[in-house]
């Protein structure tokens, strides 16, 4: 009996230690740490036919339709992250440089969502198919990468 019981405890304790390394293996990574898909854009001037990165003194950024403010206020700004809505093939998004002067970007995407995990679910993945927008500062945009990203990877060059 003393050895039957001895045995008992000794699988009990085997198989306790294999399921922990087997659940430490299966898990997930944070989901958070994954981040949401935005578009990361840069800010540009021409010069004497010379493209160089420019700096805004500040900006607003704002959702059109939205009471969602992206960014208040921000100064200095030599880049910009956007993100686009799940929801919709289109976001809009309002640059305010001042309390009168304002351009709108318009883009269309598609929304792709991709599996990730059981735990983490979906990511939606999102491609720029189309741009267009006013050129009250804004002089032109360039589409460097269609694909939103996480990585930080640059999207659009925002020439002013």
């Amino acid at each position: 009996m003393k050895n039957l019981v001895k045995f008992i405890l000794f699988i009990a304790i085997v198989g306790s230690i294999i399921g922990a390394s087997v659940s430490s293996c299966a898990e997930e990574s944070n989901c958070a740490l994954d981040g949401r898909p935005t578009l990361n854009c840069y800010m540009y001037k021409i010069v004497s036919n010379v493209v160089k990165k420019d700096t805004l003194d500040s900006l607003t950024v704002t959702a059109f339709g939205t009471d969602s403010i992206i960014i208040n206020n921000q100064k200095k700004v030599r880049d910009i992250l956007l993100p686009l809505r799940y929801t919709v093939d289109s976001t809009i998004f309002v640059l305010h440089y001042s309390k009168t002067l304002t351009d709108t970007i318009i883009v269309r995407h598609t929304n792709t969502p991709k599996f990730i995990s059981m735990n983490c679910g979906y990511q939606m993945q999102q491609s720029v198919t189309k741009v267009k927008y006013t050129q009250h500062n804004l002089d032109s945009i360039y589409i460097s990468n269609k694909d939103a990203n996480t990585l930080e990877t640059e999207n659009f060059k925002l020439f002013h």
